[in-house]
């Protein structure tokens, strides 16, 4: 198929109101993990609005509209789950009803990443527009709860719906750059035991919380000693979490619980990691239990579909047919060459790719840096950039399939 690239920048800028708008609708909907289902509601309007061919909502709560019915699954993902608002008076607008000009949309979720759910509806409304089908069927998923755990969404329509694309396109945010991967992470429980007493006569118990401090100062050295991944980075551990029980303050703690946040690099594994912490002489001495996180909460839609709290890492090398495709399309459209970089925190490519080893790149609007702060922003200019890019990559990944198929 050929490709009239600056027809589709056009029809994009044409579409650049009808973007914004449908962005900031969803920017007015709360949409915390769990609580998905009027955004849900609202991007299913919006599919049947802009022609979609079909649109389901599948048991957990995702929704998948679809373009096509060819032979090649091609699936762009957008999460459209938002963190929590944190402290309101960091806010300059207030963040669901949000701010617009002509160059910049400010509301919660607008850049992590409900942004790129706009463009896409709207990537996919020029393929219909330009006439631009070819053998490949285009699946745009709206999907849930990433933001609590990433990547169970598509354990499930993976396992359950049974979708399994040649390809997924993460449009989380890229600053309209492409990236090719990120590190994994776990999250690891430890637990020290002791026996209460009265803190007035200490001895005659356990202090658990004393004996988790060894433990914490062996985790900080190790954290230094983790391995560096040439493209991904280091490996790095955090102690994010500390609990205890006791049956008073007046008295010595009989557990202490700490969670560690660990980010894996390069060929880190869940046992590597695990017994990592495991093997640490203050974890022996000290008698602790070290385990992994387990996730089981209900979707909106009520579904519990537990899973361990493994993300792992994974990367598509630079070489790839799809990441070549998106260079392709990149290069094609704008006039230059684009940066080929990597997210430093953590997507649905994790279970994508990183479970199930199907390709994942990534492609969206906004900024990473954005994610989870105050007056999150996203550039209009960058929601038009890749609405262009996501209409011309089906068409471009079939051009190259038949290319080497023929050679």
């Amino acid at each position: 198929m050929n490709i009239d690239f600056q027809r589709v920048l056009q029809k994009a800028e044409e579409y650049k109101g009808d973007i914004s708008r449908f962005l900031r609708d969803m920017i007015a909907i709360p949409s915390e993990s769990c609580n998905e289902g009027r955004i849900i509601a609202r991007i299913s309007e919006e599919m049947k609005k802009v022609g979609f061919d079909k649109i389901e909502i599948d048991k957990m709560g995702n929704i998948i509209g679809s373009i096509g019915h060819g032979s090649h699954i091609i699936a762009m993902d957008a999460h459209v789950d938002t963190v929590g608002l944190g402290d309101k008076d960091l806010w300059q607008y207030d963040p669901y009803k949000g701010y617009e000009d002509m160059e910049v949309i400010i509301g919660r979720g607008g850049s992590d990443q409900k942004g790129g759910m706009a463009s896409m509806v709207y990537g996919a409304k020029i393929i219909k527009e330009l006439d631009m089908h070819g053998d490949y069927t285009l699946l745009i998923t709206g999907t849930v709860q990433e933001e609590e755990c990433e990547g169970l969404c598509w354990q499930y329509m993976i396992n359950e719906d049974k979708i399994e694309p040649e390809f997924v396109v993460i449009t989380e945010p890229t600053s309209c750059n492409i990236y090719r991967g990120h590190r994994g992470r776990m999250e690891i429980r430890v637990v020290t035991h002791g026996t209460s007493c009265n803190g007035s006569s200490q001895d005659r118990g356990v202090n658990a919380i004393y004996k988790m401090a060894p433990i914490l100062n062996e985790l900080k050295e190790l954290n230094e000693l983790l391995p560096c991944d040439n493209f991904l980075g280091r490996g790095t551990l955090a102690v994010s979490e500390i609990f205890f029980t006791s049956p008073s303050r007046c008295a010595v703690a009989d557990s202490c619980t700490i969670s560690i946040n660990r980010r894996l690099t390069g060929k880190e594994s869940y046992d590597y990691a695990l017994d990592q912490i495991k093997n640490l002489s203050s974890i022996k001495n000290m008698k602790a239990e070290v385990s992994i996180y387990d996730y089981e909460k209900a979707s909106y839609k009520g579904v519990i579909y537990p899973t361990a709290a493994y993300f792992p890492t994974w990367r598509l090398d630079v070489d790839h047919p799809v990441c070549e495709t998106l260079v392709e399309g990149y290069e094609a459209l704008f006039n230059e060459e684009p940066l080929v970089d990597k997210w430093t925190f953590s997507t649905n490519g994790a279970s994508i790719m990183g479970r199930y080893d199907i390709p994942c790149i990534g492609f969206g609007p906004g900024n990473e840096d954005e994610a989870h702060s105050p007056n999150e922003r996203t550039l209009k200019s960058e929601l038009v950039k890749a609405a262009a890019m996501y209409a011309v990559i089906p068409s471009l990944y079939v051009n190259r399939v038949v290319k080497t198929n023929k050679l």
